[in-house]
């Protein structure tokens, strides 16, 4: 036990100053735990508060077209590219500190161990099997991604091969924590539910109607929920500037991420050779008809992707 005061020779008791000391160091460690106990439990409180839509219940197939067309959709939205080109799952610890450990899971195991609903939630709405918002999910790529795509694209990773990989648990980090505290429109249930709606209509207009699927379950992971340029994370350009070149210019581009003269796109030049090179000559030229007119309307303002 702790005693406050020493006696001295001469009879007198004065406050032990090594007793003061660890008082203080004690109450300093329990307002340093409680300050941290209180940022973990109200960012989870913030991770989460999240509101899903109608459980998705589109039946599933089972024929080779629609898990053939389901590869395609994970090729050309980017699956590979962040979870392995086995599906095997990644760990981005070198490639990136924020979170403090970003991991890509195993998503032929995952798509088996949960039901469509949970697949859903967490492919097009940002929500983990686990009720909590994602942070490294791109989920507003897939926002307006159709029944019948993702349905073929949940048919396609339960038929992928397994390959085990012994992954590490993902973490936040405290930084993290305290940003979902203090920034607004962190995780990405938030960007998900502000994807624009599709405008364009199939029956009238059906090459821009495809074009602008494309686009929108495609580029907008990267240029701006609106493609027209994300000024706050990746400081990617308005794709308005596609009416600047001409399509076989597109093509190569889009193909290869190399721009005029071979220059190199930045992160472009890693993400088209490995979504864009499968892509179709129809979607390629419906992608590149829509690209091409948006520049007719003016940019949407005061967007949190673009402030």
């Amino acid at each position: 036990m702790l005693r406050n005061t020493i006696e001295t020779s001469d009879g007198y008791e004065y406050a032990d100053p090594m007793n003061k000391l660890m008082i203080a160091l004690l109450c300093g460690f329990g307002l340093v735990a409680l300050a941290g106990a209180g940022v973990y439990f109200a960012s989870e409180a913030v991770l989460r508060d999240v509101s899903y839509d109608a459980p998705f219940d589109h039946p599933i197939p089972t024929d080779a077209a629609s898990i053939e067309r389901g590869r395609y959709i994970a090729r050309t939205r980017g699956c590979f590219g962040c979870h392995g080109q086995q599906l095997q799952g990644m760990n981005f610890d070198e490639q990136w500190d924020w979170p403090a450990r970003a991991i890509a899971p195993n998503l032929a195991r995952y798509a088996r161990e949960h039901d469509i609903a949970a697949l859903e939630a967490a492919i097009r709405q940002g929500i983990s099997a686990e009720g909590r918002a994602m942070l490294s999910m791109p989920s507003f790529n897939f926002a307006r991604l159709s029944d019948p795509d993702l349905a073929d694209l949940i048919a396609f990773l339960r038929s992928a091969p397994m390959i085990d990989l012994d992954l590490p648990s993902p973490r936040l980090g405290w930084s993290v924590r305290w940003e979902l505290l203090t920034v607004p429109n962190l995780h990405v249930e938030d960007w998900a539910d502000h994807v624009p709606e599709l405008t364009h209509d199939h029956q009238r207009k059906p090459a821009l109607a495809r074009g602008e699927y494309l686009a929108m379950t495609t580029c907008n992971e990267c240029h701006g929920l609106d493609l027209r340029g994300d000024t706050l994370i990746m400081g990617t350009p308005d794709l308005a500037i596609v009416r600047a070149i001409d399509r076989d210019t597109f093509e190569s581009i889009i193909r290869t991420g190399r721009g005029l003269g071979d220059r190199h796109l930045g992160l472009m030049s890693l993400v088209a050779p490995d979504r864009f090179s499968e892509m179709t000559e129809q979607d390629v030229d419906d992608l590149y008809h829509f690209l091409s007119t948006l520049g007719t309307e003016p940019a949407m303002q005061d967007v949190f992707w673009r402030p």
